[in-house]
């Protein structure tokens, strides 16, 4: 086991510790999505780091092969906030009631979350009367102290874990949401979260979920704040090496497809649920290099069509704008190669931090997504794809006149919603 993987090239399982992945799709290099440029960085090196998607055939992780230091890919600034995002706020909502009644919670319980960000899954729970304690890197967690939400400011370790426990007690619930496959020391993560969990105490984390991610061709998902592509096998020996087991789970449709799942400490069996997912899994392939790396073709065979598609609709004299400027677009923009000369700007909601940026790599300028209303361009690109539905309804009530381009899992123009 080690306790933790150095920055760099990995060469072996992140989990299990076998030499022996297997590239499934290489994206090349490609900067770290949230890296905004301002216009006087466009004329500055620009530093791009190796994207490769792999597979471990001992274990079944599913991961990267290259870690970036986490100081570089979520620094004090980090600029994203969960806050902003409605279908994170209706998932946090609906984690918070589901905890409450499946585990009686009451108001003597501690409730911690690892990678709070600005306290948007906290929030909730303490509007529920409980305890809640945030720990979060970066300066989000001003503002969930700001709000209320008492948070511990530091990169989560055994030490933070100790001191946490000294001052709030144990926990009986902890969770991690999308933070669980971001960070790099994975061991020394769980024997914190043993040092903090109240013996009979659940951890609750949520992260992409590997079968989505193949049968939806998520292709986006995939970029260095993501180490580690969950299904259920190798999370059930990654429990079992750290004293967890791995108790039920459940698939929630967060962010185009996310696992939920419950760990305990100790050794409990495994239930109906879990087995029948775990066929779920073996069924589509997702322990079968062969059917993996076919999921890979077909993840290139959509680059081209969707490149196809917008260059067919340029050269017929159309302009093409994008809808959103979200972290997880930058991986399909660098990949398919969907630059400033095909994209004419992308429109963010009005405060985004992102406004007057451009974006990583591709050099797409951020601008308040009101001059798509103004401009109607005669296209649309859907970068928050998963969204699209959502997305589109609100653009046509908002007056934009034009058509959608969907980019996943099959790209295509979308005139009638």
């Amino acid at each position: 086991m080690i306790k933790k993987i150095p920055v760099g090239h990995v060469d072996q399982c992140q989990i299990c510790s076998e030499k022996n992945l297997e590239t499934i799709l290489s994206f090349g290099h490609q900067p770290i999505v949230q890296n905004y440029l301002t216009a006087e960085q466009l004329n500055q090196p620009e530093i791009t780091y190796p994207l490769n998607f792999c597979y471990c055939s001992n274990c079944g992780l599913a991961q990267l092969d290259y870690i970036i230091d986490q100081k570089l890919v979520f620094p004090l600034n980090y600029p994203y906030r969960t806050g902003l995002t409605n279908m994170l706020i209706k998932n946090f909502r609906s984690l918070a009631d589901t905890l409450e009644k499946k585990y009686l919670l009451t108001t003597d319980d501690l409730i911690i979350d690892i990678g709070s960000n600005d306290g948007s899954l906290l929030k909730p729970l303490k509007d529920k009367g409980m305890k809640v304690l945030g720990i979060e890197p970066t300066n989000a967690a001003e503002d969930a102290n700001n709000q209320g939400i008492r948070t511990i400011q530091g990169y989560f370790n055994e030490k933070i874990a100790n001191q946490a426990v000294k001052k709030y007690g144990k926990a009986k619930i902890i969770t991690m949401t999308n933070a669980f496959a971001h960070i790099n020391n994975l061991f020394e993560i769980l024997k914190g979260i043993e040092i903090m969990l109240d013996d009979d105490g659940i951890f609750v984390s949520e992260s992409q979920y590997l079968l989505d991610m193949m049968q939806g061709l998520e292709l986006d998902t995939i970029y260095h704040e993501h180490l580690r592509f969950y299904s259920l096998k190798p999370l059930i020996r990654l429990f079992s090496l750290t004293g967890f087991s791995l108790i039920d789970a459940e698939t929630i449709p967060a962010a185009g497809g996310s696992i939920r799942v419950y760990a305990k400490k100790g050794q409990h069996l495994a239930g109906n649920n879990l087995k029948k997912m775990i066929k779920a899994e073996e069924a589509i392939g997702l322990y079968d290099i062969k059917k993996l790396k076919k999921y890979g073709h077909r993840m290139i065979e959509a680059k081209k069509e969707l490149m196809a598609l917008l260059i067919n609709c340029q050269r017929q004299g159309a302009r093409i704008a994008a809808i959103g400027s979200p972290a997880r677009s930058n991986t399909l923009l660098g990949f398919t190669h969907i630059d400033n000369h095909l994209i004419d700007y992308a429109g963010e909601k009005s405060g985004s931090p992102k406004i007057g940026l451009f974006t990583p790599g591709t050099h797409i300028p951020v601008v308040d997504e009101k001059k798509l209303f103004v401009d109607q361009p005669d296209y649309a690109l859907v970068l928050s794809w998963h969204l699209g539905k959502e997305l589109m309804q609100l653009m046509r009530k908002l007056g934009f006149k034009g058509k959608f381009i969907m980019p996943l899992p099959q790209p295509r123009v979308v005139e009638e919603i």
